[in-house]
């Protein structure tokens, strides 16, 4: 989808792409996803997977996994370009669609307001947050060693994210809007998503089961989940 493009013209399609950006609340909030992908190292397959569950209950209903064949190269401010493909071929085989969907990377906390939860959002037309292990761009105030503590996350002035103190003594989050949902509403639902992990739990989730993918324990295709399944 993306691998002829140059930096440069990816550069370009991210500045074309932040102008669709709309933020606007919530009104229903019952179901949630977490997505993630995973990849073996010089190779050119993702394995990508989106996990459903319930909010805020936190129950894994379904989750639904796909590879997708890329060679566009990873470089920072530039990961949608290499994992959005894959997570909108698994996007297509989720009938009922998640109110929201939370990415593992960056919404709007990005160099161009483009992080790969603000490009899957736009070409999703999805209510989407970004909740980011590293801090990519903007100055950060570490919020206090407490749970659930925040501090935000500003560039020139203009607030475009959280730092979200998961566990005490443990490295923080980084929370944007991504599309279709407003910065607020983006902190205040990750905080009912924490659980007992650094990582809020849709991702968590997403991130194990797109592992247990990548590792042959699970088969691509969409599955409902009639009980828990022991890998969580």
């Amino acid at each position: 989808m993306y691998d002829h493009y140059s930096f440069e013209e990816a550069t370009a399609y991210q500045i074309e792409l932040a102008k669709q950006l709309k933020f606007q609340p919530l009104h229903k909030m019952e179901t949630i996803a977490g997505a993630d992908i995973s990849f073996n190292k010089d190779s050119s397959t993702m394995y990508a997977g989106i996990v459903m569950l319930t909010y805020p209950g936190m129950v894994l209903k379904s989750f639904a996994l796909a590879t997708y064949e890329t060679n566009f190269p990873y470089k920072p401010g530039f990961l949608g370009f290499k994992e959005v493909p894959a997570l909108l071929k698994v996007w297509e085989l989720i009938g009922h669609k998640p109110d929201v969907v939370v990415l593992d990377g960056n919404g709007i906390l990005h160099p161009r307001r483009m992080g790969v939860a603000s490009h899957f959002g736009i070409l999703a037309n999805q209510a989407t947050i970004g909740c980011a292990k590293s801090l990519l761009y903007g100055e950060n105030h570490v919020p206090e060693n407490k749970k659930l503590s925040t501090s935000a996350i500003n560039s020139h002035g203009e607030t475009l994210g959280f730092a979200l103190r998961t566990k005490i003594n443990c490295a923080p989050v980084f929370v944007s809007a991504g599309h279709l949902i407003t910065a607020d509403q983006s902190l205040a639902i990750l905080k009912n998503c924490v659980g007992n992990y650094r990582i809020p739990e849709p991702t968590r989730m997403a991130h194990n089961v797109v592992n247990d993918f990548r590792t042959g324990k699970l088969k691509a295709g969409f599955h409902e989940v009639s009980a828990p399944l022991t890998l969580f």
